[in-house]
């Protein structure tokens, strides 16, 4: 584990609590924008953040078959990014909704959110872990082809924005970066930008 992941502590968050709220709806901020402008020329519209935030809400995060994990780093109380995670079946885990605030990025904080979840994987059960993302979020797909994610079939035609569909075999007891699994979630321990990483997984 780097000592940039090392600064980090993750910790699970109730998704429906007023924090969670606000930056999973920064994360969507960010991700809609970045699509709107790059098909349309323009920003998303606040109606239409209400419109994706109610087709597509973050509460299947939540216990008993899923999680919201949140990062702070150093000795900073303000979340300064989060990724999600669900079970899919009782061998599969999906990455959602990985996030890193534009402040924060460059600070290992996207190697130390993936470190964290595929250790939670792993506490599940999983041996695999997969995600979805977009062709244009390039630093997130550049983020996941290093930790040794590489392309699989679409597994879920509800995602409508879903371009590039990853996955990885989970290895007992290492995690993302090739950290032990338990001491990247101890360490504070995932799109974003290559280290730098705003959003990355659907």
């Amino acid at each position: 584990m780097t000592d940039a992941v090392a600064s980090w502590t993750i910790a699970p968050q109730p998704v429906g609590s007023a924090e969670s709220a606000a930056l999973l709806r920064e994360y969507l901020v960010d991700v809609a924008d970045r699509w709107y402008l790059l098909h349309h020329g323009r920003r998303c519209t606040p109606e239409e953040i209400e419109h994706h935030l109610a087709e597509d809400p973050s509460d299947d995060l939540a216990p008993p078959d899923g999680v919201l994990l949140v990062a702070r780093h150093g000795e900073e109380r303000v979340v300064g990014g989060c990724v999600g995670l669900r079970r899919l079946d009782g061998r599969t885990a999906e990455l959602r909704r990985m996030y890193v605030r534009a402040g924060r990025r460059g600070l290992g904080g996207a190697e130390a959110l993936l470190a964290a979840a595929e250790s939670t994987a792993r506490a599940w059960g999983a041996g695999r872990i997969v995600l979805n993302t977009r062709v244009d979020l390039v630093e997130a797909r550049q983020l996941y082809a290093r930790h040794g994610f590489t392309a699989i079939p679409a597994y879920d035609a509800r995602r409508p924005y879903a371009e590039v569909w990853l996955g990885k075999t989970l290895t007992a007891g290492r995690a993302a970066g090739g950290a032990a699994a338990g001491g990247a979630a101890a360490g504070g321990a995932a799109a974003g930008g290559a280290a730098a990483g705003g959003a990355a997984a659907g």
